[in-house]
């Protein structure tokens, strides 16, 4: 529906339902009687008999009732089913346009944005999983897990990476009953509705809201940082935060991905050649730590960093000017921030 079309139909419906206190007395005590007087209706009414035509007049003009030109004038009321049938598929579809206007996810317009309506935090949730090309990181509970299931599984038969975290894990579904590899490369589950829930799309466009959001009784907002340099800040707290103090693994070793696999989460990228290792070949874009110019590495991975229970992380990578350090967002120590990894087994993987 198009904006002028969309205008035209909120003007159609508001006209249909633009009543005034006497036109509403009217048509619900003509309803009730089937067919009256104008005396009769000024008699079961409060309106007074000199604006008892007008009133009548203007119901009649919006098509719920009809004036039979007797003596006296008879008011018939037009059966409601009839009388409404245009709005009815009008006002549907007006409401569904309105919905997806209101709920609709405008990247494009702010790089922070801060939403306090459950439709349009549960929009973002779906558009940012809808919108992950190869790593996604999510923290949901167990009812939103069940609403995102489908999505999650279209996300990982297209070989998006996907870390699941469940919460509260009290309430996540039993692994042995619910194929988590599935909708997940890793699952795991962390205690409290004090956590979170998260989407991450490829470490850069993310939605973060509490729990409370998504309940009725509650307070609600939502932060979404639409394609923003700025998105890591979620990234990071998913990485080191959350995922970390997950006490429980749901399913793991879901990871059967072709190379190349394209990473923007460096402790995602390290874990991952640890666990499968072998000769890896690197081609990394990220920022020179000192200049903050952009830089692109190429060539073999020699060396591995990971401390602090997953939450530091790096890796070296041998390239023909020498040996480079690679360290996520923020890195400090190592030469590069990296944005986008790609690995491939038999060379560096081209952009």
């Amino acid at each position: 529906m198009t904006s002028d079309d969309l205008h035209a139909t909120i003007e159609r419906v508001g006209e249909r339902f633009d009543l005034g206190e006497y036109e509403i007395d009217a048509y619900l005590t003509v309803l009730e009687h089937g067919d009256l007087t104008a005396s009769q209706i000024a008699d079961w009414t409060d309106i007074p008999q000199p604006r008892v035509y007008d009133t009548v007049r203007s119901l009649s003009d919006r098509g719920l009732v009809e004036l039979r030109e007797s003596r006296p004038m008879k008011v018939i009321a037009v059966d409601p089913d009839e009388a409404f049938s245009g709005v009815q598929s009008s006002l549907s579809e007006m409401v569904s346009e309105l919905e997806a206007r209101y709920t609709a996810p405008a990247r494009d317009t702010e790089a922070v944005s801060l939403v306090k309506s459950r439709s349009t935090i549960l929009r973002y949730f779906e558009d940012v999983i809808e919108a992950a090309e190869f790593e996604l990181a999510l923290s949901l509970t167990p009812d939103l897990l069940a609403r995102f299931e489908d999505r999650l599984a279209d996300a990982v038969d297209s070989g998006v990476s996907v870390e699941l975290l469940v919460t509260p894990a009290s309430e996540a579904p039993d692994p042995d009953e619910y194929e988590y590899l599935d909708v997940a490369t890793t699952a795991r589950a962390r205690r409290g509705i004090t956590t979170p829930v998260v989407a991450v799309a490829d470490g850069e466009y993310s939605i973060y809201a509490t729990q409370d959001a998504l309940r009725d009784d509650e307070d609600r907002y939502g932060v979404i940082f639409n394609r923003s340099a700025l998105g890591f800040l979620v990234s990071g707290f998913f990485g080191t935060v959350l995922w970390t103090t997950a006490e429980r693994t749901l399913a793991a070793d879901g990871e059967d991905r072709p190379f190349p696999r394209r990473y923007a989460s460096i402790r995602r990228c390290v874990k991952e050649l640890q666990a499968l290792g072998g000769d890896f070949y690197a081609t990394i874009e990220g920022r020179d730590i000192e200049t903050g110019s952009t830089r692109v590495i190429e060539g073999e991975v020699v060396g591995f960093s990971f401390e602090g229970g997953e939450r530091v992380a790096g890796m070296t990578v041998e390239t023909d000017a020498g040996e480079v350090t690679v360290g996520g967002q923020v890195a400090a120590i190592e030469d590069i921030e990296a944005h986008e990894i790609m690995i491939g087994r038999d060379g560096p993987p081209e952009r």
